[in-house]
C-alpha cells in the first residue's frame, strides 16, 4: 500500500508579493495550482491516502479535501519556528503505515509519467547536471546507493523535490526524525539533513528523471519563466 506526503507548510517568503494572500503551492503554472499538478501525478499511481501538511495560509487548502476523495490535512504547528522537518514529524505516523511518497508542494510535474512503474527500491527523484551545482545533490557509490545528501557538487544528480520510502526505510526515517527531535536543535534542520546522517540505515537511490519533466518554483521570476515555457 502506498501513500503520500506533500508538504506544503512554509511560508514562501521568496514569492513575496504573491504569497502575502496565497500560500505558494496554490500559486497556479498555466491556470492549475502547482499542488494539484503534483496530487493528479500521484495518483495516476494506486495511491491509498495523500497527506498534505499545511502551515502558512493552512485553511485555503481545505478545498483539496472536497476536489479530491482521498486528501487529508495535517497541520503543521511549528511552520513559523522550525524548517521542514517539522513538517515530516507531524505526518510520522503516516511513515509507519508502508511505502511512502514524500514531496514538496511547491513543484510543477509536467509528465505524470515520473511515476510509472513499479519502484523497488527507496529513492530520491533527481536531475542530472553538468558542472558545478550550489543546490541539494546526491553523492552514490559504485553499487548506486546514495553517500551524500546535502548542498554544493559538481556533475551529480540535484534534489528535484520527490522522494519514495519502500516500508522499512519509511520506519526507519519515523525513527531517525523522532530522534532528532529527541535529541534537540533540530530548529533549523531540513529533513533531508536527517536522511544524510542516517545513510546507514537508510539505503537509498537516485531515479533519474528529465529537465522538462518536474520544475520547482522559488521566484516570481522562475514562475514567469515556467508559464512560458510549457504553454
Amino acid at each position: 500500500m502506498e501513500n503520500a506526503i506533500i508538504m506544503a507548510s512554509g511560508l514562501g517568503t521568496r514569492m513575496r508579493p504573491l504569497t502575502l494572500k496565497k500560500p505558494k503551492p496554490l500559486i497556479e503554472v498555466n491556470g492549475k495550482p502547482m499542488i494539484e499538478t503534483v496530487i493528479d501525478s500521484l495518483l495516476t499511481r494506486d495511491i491509498n491516502k495523500i497527506y498534505v501538511v499545511v502551515g502558512y495560509l493552512g485553511e485555503q487548502f481545505s478545498y483539496l479535501k472536497e476536489k479530491y476523495d482521498n486528501i487529508e490535512i495535517i497541520v503543521n504547528k511549528d511552520y513559523e519556528t522550525v524548517n521542514n522537518i517539522s513538517s515530516i514529524y507531524y505526518a510520522k505516523e503516516v511513515l509507519a503505515l508502508g511505502d511512502c511518497f514524500i514531496c514538496e508542494a511547491d513543484l510543477y510535474i509536467s509528465n505524470a509519467g515520473i511515476f510509472d512503474g513499479e519502484i523497488k527500491e527507496s529513492c530520491y527523484f533527481g536531475k542530472f547536471v553538468n558542472g558545478f551545482s550550489s543546490d541539494w545533490v546526491f553523492e552514490t557509490g559504485d553499487d548506486g546507493f546514495i553517500t551524500r545528501v546535502g548542498k554544493e557538487g559538481t556533475d551529480l544528480y540535484n534534489m528535484v523535490g520527490l522522494s519514495f520510502f519502500k516500508s522499512n526505510e519509511a520506519s526507519s526515517l519515523k525513527t531517525c526524525i523522532e530522534d532528532a527531535y529527541a535529541r534537540g536543535g533540530y530548529e533549523e534542520l531540513f529533513w533531508d539533513d536527517v536522511v544524510n546522517a542516517n545513510l546507514d540505515k537508510l539505503k537509498l537511490k537516485v531515479k533519474p528523471v528529465e529537465d522538462e519533466d518536474i520544475v520547482e518554483i522559488d521566484t516570481v521570476e522562475e514562475l514567469e519563466e515556467v508559464n512560458k515555457r510549457f504553454k
